[in-house]
């Protein structure tokens, strides 16, 4: 069997996403962008808004990293600051912090589809470039199809699974 690196790594997303998917289910947007509170202790760990949103950053810098027009999958500015990596995830028990969650889900989902069709479609030699990206991330990921590889299986992986672990704080059990 002949596959191309980018259906190899797009495999990988299709298992994300479908993970994703499931991670929702029973999420209410009243407990979205809240932590969980198991036995009325409130632990400080990422809720659903921020994971979601976080991850949403990636599918239009992958898609742009591979020469593609990212413009109808870029979060919008707010998400930049609201879910980078140098951002703190906080409780948000009034809804004034994080977008709504439709918006969240949607930019993610939207994202990762459209970032889906594009690894699946790039030519080999693409992914064979060396990864733009500076200090360590070249270290770990040398080229650009090991960081996109990383970035839509091994780390969104890590952070669905924070959601698997509030889901359980908050009661709503496995998915």
């Amino acid at each position: 069997m002949n596959r191309s690196l980018g259906h190899s790594i797009g495999d990988s997303l299709n298992l994300s996403l479908a993970y994703a998917r499931r991670m929702l289910t029973g999420v209410t947007p009243l407990i979205f962008a809240r932590f969980a509170t198991p036995g009325n202790q409130v632990i400080e760990s990422n809720h659903p808004a921020f994971v979601y949103g976080h991850l949403s950053l990636y599918p239009a810098r992958i898609i742009e990293q591979l020469g593609g027009d990212a413009s109808s999958v870029a979060p919008p500015a707010k998400f930049q600051e609201l879910f980078s990596k140098d951002a703190i995830c906080v409780d948000d028990p009034t809804g004034s912090i994080y977008p709504v969650q439709e918006d969240v889900t949607d930019t993610f989902f939207k994202g990762y589809e459209t970032c889906l069709e594009v690894l699946r479609n790039t030519p080999d030699e693409a992914f064979q470039v060396p990864n733009p990206m500076p200090g360590r991330m070249t270290e770990l990921f040398p080229s650009l199809g090991s960081m996109h590889a990383f970035y839509v299986g091994g780390h969104m992986m890590m952070h669905l699974g924070q959601i698997s672990a509030w889901r359980r704080m908050q009661g709503l059990g496995a998915a």
